[in-house]
């Protein structure tokens, strides 16, 4: 699956943005609110309008303080997954309870230097798990290799039957740097400027996936 990002899009034209990439699986939309990352990007309204104008499933990733009160309203607006940080709240389970019951898939992510293993056993009640490969706040940063192993393990244990849930990765990812993390087990690949970056957004989502499809094939 490759989900490309609108936050390395043009917003005075995000519309055509995402019809862009229509054969997209998903659209990745970065919420940030300068508070529990250093940037402030777009918010509700901004999904609720994107919404009347793509038919790709929105995958809202919530970089922000008090998810509780602030991510099952996305999932009320329609947004196909909401995704929460790990680390934004003492309560991830009640959340992803809370994102279910107003009609969403939910996602939990966790920054490259916060470990897996505390939030092994709470997975089984996500849909998602959204592995930092970037610190989040920016596009544009510099894949960050070690973050695999966190992908790595829940791979395991999902091909194990122990859990069910799609393994997302996010930042720095591009031509070189998706076949690491097929190699690592990943599911899901947002890419932001590796896409819009280029004059055919469509075409380059399309050779991320024969990118990914090789890997598979060689691995058998």
């Amino acid at each position: 699956m490759i989900a490309p990002s609108i936050l390395s899009a043009d917003f005075a034209h995000l519309a055509q943005e995402a019809q862009a990439v229509a054969g997209a699986d998903w659209l990745h939309v970065d919420v940030m609110d300068n508070h529990f990352v250093p940037n402030l990007t777009l918010g509700l309204p901004v999904v609720r309008s994107l919404l009347k104008t793509t038919d790709i499933p929105l995958d809202c990733h919530l970089m922000i303080e008090d998810p509780a009160r602030w991510a099952p309203p996305y999932a009320e607006a329609g947004a196909y997954n909401v995704t929460f940080h790990a680390e934004a709240t003492d309560d991830p389970v009640a959340v992803a309870r809370d994102i279910h019951a107003a009609g969403a898939k939910a996602g939990l992510s966790v920054k490259p230097n916060t470990p897996i293993e505390p939030y092994l056993e709470m997975l089984r009640h996500f849909d998602t798990l959204l592995v930092m490969s970037v610190e989040p706040g920016f596009g544009g940063q510099s894949f960050i290799p070690h973050v695999l192993d966190k992908a790595r393990t829940v791979r395991r244990l999902v091909d194990a039957g122990e859990l069910r849930l799609v393994v997302e990765i996010d930042g720095g990812i591009n031509m070189d740097t998706i076949e690491q993390a097929a190699e690592a087990g990943i599911d899901c690949f947002v890419a932001g400027s590796a896409v819009y970056g280029t004059a055919d957004p469509g075409a380059t989502v399309e050779k991320l996936r024969e990118k990914v499809v090789a890997v598979e094939a060689a691995a058998g």
